[in-house]
């Protein structure tokens, strides 16, 4: 098993953007890419379901950072209207939008035979049709501003490999890989980048809530390094597809762990 690396020092690659993540403000990749984006030089905009977390956070954030470089609002991102109201927040406090993270996703565990529509429409609407919602209105905000933007999506390595109890999460997920792809060809006129992260394990205290020890230790098994990602490791590969380092790379989906097909 391999050790966590050091915590990255910021290098300011994101000086002077202004940024919005979707299910922002828990502690997972979300959280961490948030915490990231200011490190780097952003002022960032929250996204989350969860109100009185969200406000937690955003406050705890703005304390550290700065009230002027950190913002939130309540987004469920089934709601076209609050998907609006988050970018519009971006635009409002930072000026424009210059980047989007969509994070916002929703698991579950479930047998094909015993899953009910409900349960499929649920994972379907948050994660691959949240995901297009909040893009959707990235570009035409892009498109209305002049063009340039960067979006980051959260696929999994699910969307590739199958796992059982997953067929909604990995339906969902390989849909928005597909998503990326579709939509960095028609955005690229814009000079619009979008492109996706594709993350396996990465620990938090909500996953260890919902996931059994047994298939914690399977999924870990898996993995290349012997150990799950830490969320900020992922989190360090977002920053680089939305910083300038990346400016060639579009449609693609990184894989974040050894287990690409």
């Amino acid at each position: 098993m391999s050790t966590v690396p050091d915590y990255p020092s910021a290098h300011g690659l994101l000086n002077g953007r202004s940024a919005v993540v979707t299910a922002a403000a828990g502690a997972g990749i979300g959280g961490a890419t948030a915490r990231r984006f200011l490190e780097e030089g952003a002022a960032v905009v929250l996204g989350d379901a969860h109100a009185r977390r969200l406000k937690e956070t955003v406050e705890a954030l703005a304390e550290e950072f700065g009230a002027d470089r950190v913002a939130g609002t309540a987004c469920d991102v089934t709601d076209e209207q609050q998907v609006s109201a988050l970018l519009d927040l971006a635009e409002t406090r930072h000026g424009r939008l210059d980047i989007l993270v969509n994070n916002a996703g929703l698991g579950g565990t479930s047998t094909l035979e015993e899953m009910t529509d409900e349960q499929w429409d649920r994972v379907l609407d948050v994660t691959l049709t949240g995901t297009m919602r909040c893009t959707r209105a990235a570009l035409r905000r892009f498109r209305s501003s002049g063009g340039a933007g960067v979006i980051v999506n959260n696929a999994s390595v699910v969307g590739w490999r199958a796992q059982a109890g997953q067929s909604h999460y990995a339906a969902a997920k390989a849909g928005v890989m597909a998503l990326t792809r579709c939509a960095a060809v028609e955005a690229a006129d814009l000079g619009v980048r979008v492109n996706a992260v594709s993350p396996s394990l990465a620990m938090h205290p909500h996953l260890v809530r919902v996931t059994t020890p047994e298939l914690l230790e399977q999924l870990t098994a898996r993995e290349a390094f012997g150990r799950w990602a830490e969320p900020w490791e992922v989190a360090n590969v977002i920053v680089f597809l939305a910083s300038g380092y990346s400016s060639y790379l579009t449609g693609e989906v990184l894989s974040v762990s050894s287990q690409h097909p």
